[in-house]
């Protein structure tokens, strides 16, 4: 399916208004004076490379891009202004923000649109057709977006696993191609499911195990190695048998989970999982007290990964040739309980061949935490989407582009 996307050299763009739908589904908060302010602009940075290619090809653009989940009303909170103000910072030149996404505002800014000219709609996820159910509000929400220009770019990688209509359905009424992001994300995730070079180490953290089984399923036969932390942990040490305290569990999915390491050892895969473990009595930045995991108190809960296990994971990952990780190991909000998540993302840092960080929590977190882009071998932008193409499963967004 990925060999066939078009990619943008094979579009003509010249003098001509693209659609192109970005990822800048950025994080912000509040300043203590009422303004959002972004602090990870990872995204909006990544987008860069095919903004500026359409650009300097004598493109016009007008940028389609969500921010959260607002199902269909406008919260102010979830505006893209302040993306605006930071693309406009980032690009050198006038960005064009529109008050609504297929309204007067709008089309009055693609009315005055010339060669060079850049216009960000706002918020697509304000209009509840974008992420309707039914195909025809879809469609035709598509119809008006795509009125606006004569080619279309797929360009925002975190959202092609949705079927909504900028991502879908406006593909397929203009001629199309990827842009930059989403083609460098697919080829980093061919190599990661296709042709590995070993040993290969998945490490897997964040919240919940049932958010990471399908890539686990997917991937247990193409691993040498494969090492649990964060939340999902506890799961893995309940399906031992093992006490985890008031730690979090999905106690439902501890038969997955006994099934899978059952599996890992058919397979000869390396399952590692922390030898100690960070706890405190309660969810709060304070107390923090260092266990075995064989003896988590049970009036205690795991907040990350212990100094020995943070060692034994880094030594593990920098004896790979290919690593994927996807997942905090601790709490990193918290200062107490980061220091598992920055060693192992220090040991990314180290090794010798392709290292991926894959996107969302993992992304936020090593730049929180002081690392740059470049000290990896990829950040990828996807999340959700990387996960599901790691599933084995069909992107919407990506069927769209062939």
């Amino acid at each position: 399916m990925t060999s066939e996307i078009k990619s943008l050299a094979a579009l003509e763009v010249s003098n001509k208004t693209v659609l192109l739908r970005c990822d800048l589904n950025v994080p912000l908060k509040d300043d203590g004076s009422g303004n959002r302010v972004i602090t990870d602009d990872g995204r909006i940075r990544a987008s860069l490379p095919t903004i500026n290619a359409l650009l300097s090809s004598g493109a016009a653009l007008v940028i389609v891009a969500h921010l959260g989940r607002p199902k269909g009303e406008r919260k102010p909170e979830l505006s893209l202004a302040p993306v605006a103000k930071r693309l406009e910072e980032l690009l050198g030149r006038a960005v064009v923000f529109a008050t609504d996404v297929v309204g007067e505002s709008a089309k009055n800014a693609v009315r005055e649109l010339k060669s060079g000219g850049v216009v960000l709609l706002e918020n697509v996820r304000y209009e509840s057709a974008e992420t309707s159910k039914d195909e025809g509000e879809r469609a035709e929400f598509a119809r008006q977006l795509s009125s606006f220009a004569q080619v279309y770019v797929g360009d925002g990688f975190g959202a092609v696993h949705r079927k909504h209509a900028s991502v879908y359905e406006a593909a397929k009424n203009l001629p199309h191609a990827a842009g930059k992001l989403i083609s460098a994300e697919v080829e980093v995730l061919k190599k990661l499911t296709q042709s590995p070079e070993r040993p290969y180490g998945v490490v897997l953290g964040g919240a919940k195990v049932s958010d990471k089984i399908g890539v686990i399923n997917n991937l247990l036969d193409k691993v040498n190695l494969l090492a649990i932390g964060g939340g999902m942990v506890f799961t893995f040490l309940a399906a031992q048998g093992k006490e985890i305290g008031t730690s979090l569990v999905e106690t439902e999915s501890i038969p997955l989970v006994q099934e899978l390491l059952q599996r890992a050892e058919q397979l000869g895969v390396e399952v590692l999982l922390p030898s100690d473990i960070v706890v405190a009595p309660a969810f709060a930045n304070e107390s923090p007290t260092v266990v075995s995991a064989d003896s988590i108190p049970v009036d205690q809960m795991g907040l990350d990964i212990g100094p020995k296990s943070a060692d034994e994971f880094a030594q593990a990952i920098k004896g790979c040739k290919t690593v994927f990780w996807n997942g905090p190991m601790g709490v990193f909000e918290f200062s107490n309980f980061a220091a598992g998540t920055k060693v192992v993302a220090q040991a990314l840092t180290e090794v010798s061949g392709l290292s991926v960080v894959g996107g969302g929590d993992s992304a936020a977190a090593v730049r929180a935490l002081g690392f740059k882009d470049d000290e990896f071998g990829y950040i990828s932008t996807g999340g959700g989407a990387s996960l599901e193409y790691l599933e084995g499963k069909e992107l919407p967004g990506l069927i769209a582009l062939l």
